[in-house]
């Protein structure tokens, strides 16, 4: 049976760019290290290692943070028929199921290819959309497995956490260890520069191709259900039901926004956001629907 998820050249094409210029900022921020901490070897180990770790592992470790564990049958019965029937549309492997204990609504997939995949859902959600929204979301979650735009953004996401946490580390240094000589302060204060620039240019690229991966997912999930319609509702019921939550349960979510298929919390601007405007996603599910002979 021929796949029903196409290949989607434009997302294949920015994932490239995008990986591409993160590659070249990834060089330029290793060979800055070397040069101000005079240490090829410690650098590469560093660097190499924590990207392999968050590569290889990103499934259990994005589970870990978002207190997800991986279900039976016996368990979620109807979740996985949902997944066993997606699977069987889209001719492809059935990624492990799992459910977050949050009461935030959302949705994400995560996992290095299509056989090491895992889809979770929270109790949040479940509890919110009936069974043909919570197959539209998890339509458009398995159509991010379908593109491997999971392991990309895992992968793009890499450099802007380590230089994030490279500024953290020589700033707390600065602030609370012992008395550095002229030189040494320099040096700190230039990593943390470097630092800083890095994780401001990885931020905007990633969430332009986040953006542009969410419609994406949005498009070729509601193709694959053939009820655009249903995405639209399950969107708007997330996007309204965030809205209520408190911010306080929102933060211990909120840096995983990437992953999830609607965003928690709001966005200074859209530059800085990592899914389009919900106005942008509906109309496409809209026009869709009409492409179809679908009511709206």
């Amino acid at each position: 049976m021929e796949s029903r998820i196409q290949p989607d050249r434009k997302l294949t094409a920015r994932m490239g760019l995008t990986l591409f210029l993160l590659g070249l900022l990834y060089v330029a921020f290793a060979a800055v290290l070397v040069v101000l901490l005079k240490s090829v070897v410690l650098i590469v180990v560093i660097l190499g290692g924590l990207l392999f770790a968050q590569y290889w592992y990103s499934d259990r470790i994005t589970l870990a943070a978002l207190k997800g564990q991986i279900v039976t049958e016996e368990e979620y019965p109807q979740l996985h028929a949902i997944v066993d029937r997606l699977c069987a549309l889209a001719d492809m492997p059935k990624p492990k199921v799992a459910v977050a204990e949050l009461d935030v609504p959302n949705a994400f997939a995560t996992g290095r290819n299509a056989e090491h995949a895992v889809v979770c859902v929270t109790t949040g959600m479940m509890a919110l959309l009936d069974e043909k929204e919570l197959e539209g979301v998890l339509a458009h979650e398995l159509t991010h497995v379908a593109h491997r735009d999971v392991a990309v953004i895992t992968i793009a996401s890499f450099l802007g956490v380590m230089a994030g946490l490279i500024m953290r580390f020589t700033l707390y240094s600065q602030a609370f260890g012992r008395r550095q000589d002229q030189n040494t302060a320099i040096i700190m204060m230039a990593i943390t520069v470097v630092s800083l620039t890095v994780y401001a240019v990885s931020f905007v690229l990633i969430r332009a191709l986040s953006r542009y991966r969410e419609l994406a997912a949005d498009r070729d999930g509601a193709i694959l259900t053939g009820q655009p319609s249903e995405l639209a509702s399950a969107l708007v019921k997330l996007s309204d039901k965030s809205s209520r939550i408190p911010h306080r349960d929102l933060r211990s979510v909120q840096a995983f926004n990437a992953f999830f298929i609607s965003p928690v919390g709001g966005s200074i601007a859209n530059l800085f956001s990592t899914h389009p405007k919900l106005e942008r996603r509906l109309e496409q599910l809209a026009q869709l629907s009409e492409q179809m002979g679908r009511p709206v």
